[in-house]
């Protein structure tokens, strides 16, 4: 596991834990509620929706390139928002690792 991952981990954890927190008090209602209460609150939600946009559009492409399905992900952004946006990354810098393992142990045997 290298840095990456290790940060990547790290972020991830501490905001699906912030992330249960507020569901837990507010519930799935209560953050739709909450996000469409007033225009300042409904544009952090519509530079969310367009920065998952960008993001999934990006990762569609570079999971095809990498040889990553790209549809679990693609539910889990759906689904869960910057989460599943950070598992995929988390996939994709395992991805890279094993290829870069390989590849030096393919050059070691040369």
């Amino acid at each position: 596991m290298n840095l990456k991952q290790i940060g990547l981990l790290f972020v991830l954890a501490e905001f699906a834990a912030f992330t249960g927190y507020v569901l837990y008090h507010y519930g799935v209602v209560g953050l739709f509620e909450a996000a469409t209460a007033n225009a300042a609150t409904m544009q952090i939600m519509f530079d969310l929706v367009l920065a998952l946009t960008f993001f999934t559009i990006w990762m569609i492409g570079d999971a095809r390139q990498k040889g990553i399905n790209p549809l679990p992900y693609l539910m889990l952004v759906l689904t869960t928002g910057s989460i599943g946006a950070m598992i995929y990354l988390i996939r994709r810098e395992r991805v890279a690792a094993a290829a870069t393992h390989s590849l030096a142990a393919h050059a070691a045997r040369a």
